[in-house]
């Protein structure tokens, strides 16, 4: 029997052979990369910087820090998760979940405050949202998007929370909350910087003293079946060219000495 099916199977097993070492065709399946919706544009980029740099595709899966945190708890297939804050990384490091000597502090992530272009508010401060003039003001939810947190810390800093909190429209994720923004139903958004910077509206840095840092960190998923090429994608966001690309982005990069 195996004389017979060897010959048969052998121009298969070429032909597998070939596709796998032909130029252009990854070497890998594509890597599964969870990440909030804050990085889109940047690691957007960043995929395609690293299959350049690898052979191995990257497709990514953007939400909110903490429903993707969810979805790997719940069984998703995933290989590296990055969050736009350390807590997600932290509580899926308790389960069990992501690999502890893989958490890795990728970015630092800023607020601004977004308005229309053609608003006629003048709105100079945080505290202006407390104005009767201003209607409807997007932020993403505090309940499971870092971004949402720091949006709700930094009202409260300024004093206006209580004044605001009737007025606030919830995007499922960041990336979300821009959407509501440009489509004219609200008077402004506080919003991610990486997002502000490719958008269609006016705005402003909110001040860093208002809110809790946004330390971006990412790890390894522990169910990974590409550990050593998860392993590789968190060194290369370490690289001059990711650095590059995530400061165009908006992103502060942290210091060496900083650990997550």
């Amino acid at each position: 029997m195996r004389r017979y099916l060897l010959p048969a199977l052998l121009p298969l097993l070429l032909l597998t052979a070939a596709c796998a070492s032909r130029p252009g065709v990854p070497a890998n399946p594509p890597l599964v990369v969870s990440a909030a919706s804050d990085l889109t544009p940047a690691f957007r980029e960043l995929g395609e910087a690293f299959t350049t740099e690898t052979g191995v595709a990257v497709t990514f899966n953007f939400g909110s820090s903490g429903k993707l945190a969810q979805q790997i708890q719940e069984g998703a297939p995933v290989d590296v998760f990055a969050s736009a804050n350390r807590r997600y990384i932290q509580e899926l490091v308790q389960g069990g979940y992501v690999l502890p000597d893989t958490i890795t502090l990728y970015a630092l992530g800023s607020l601004t405050l977004w308005m229309p272009t053609e608003s006629e508010l003048g709105l100079t401060s945080i505290r202006d949202l407390a104005r009767p003039e201003v209607k409807r003001i997007a932020i993403a939810n505090p309940a499971h998007a870092p971004y949402g947190v720091a949006a709700r810390q930094a009202l409260q800093a300024a004093g206006v929370w209580e004044a605001v909190q009737d007025k606030l429209v919830y995007g499922d994720n960041i990336a979300q909350t821009l959407q509501f923004a440009e489509s004219g139903n609200v008077d402004a958004a506080i919003m991610a910087l990486s997002l502000s910077l490719s958008s269609d509206g006016r705005w402003f840095p909110v001040s860093q003293e208002f809110y809790d840092p946004l330390a971006q960190t990412a790890a390894v998923v522990t169910d990974s079946g590409q550990q050593a090429v998860a392993r590789r994608f968190l060194a290369f966001l370490g690289s001059e060219q990711a650095r590059s690309i995530l400061m165009k982005f908006g992103f502060t990069l942290p210091d060496e000495d900083q650990t997550p």
